[in-house]
């Protein structure tokens, strides 16, 4: 009886792809219920002269990305002939 398991590409077992993680979604849900806390906490960090500076560029930054969401992250790569390319990922997410 040589040759057990799942072939190449056969799935046997685990969520289906698409079906949600019901504990994920459970940890999802509890952590936005203590959203504003956590928000008013990053606010007050920020906002404190006394707070290291990096605590309150951490908090800030948290802030920001929470509020505008995170800024795009460009690539760049030496192109023909050496020079800078910079590709910029907004093009491909919107073909996405």
């Amino acid at each position: 009886m040589a040759g057990g398991g799942s072939r190449p590409g056969e799935r046997r077992g685990g969520r289906k792809p698409g079906t949600p993680n019901k504990v994920t979604a459970e940890l999802a849900g509890l952590a936005r219920a203590h959203t504003p806390e956590a928000l008013a906490a990053l606010v007050v960090i920020m906002n404190d002269p006394e707070a290291p500076a990096a605590a309150r560029i951490s908090a800030a930054t948290a802030v920001l990305d929470r509020g505008h969401g995170r800024p795009r992250q460009a690539l760049d790569y030496g192109g023909d002939g050496g020079g800078m390319r910079v590709i910029y990922l907004d093009a491909i997410d919107a073909a996405a």
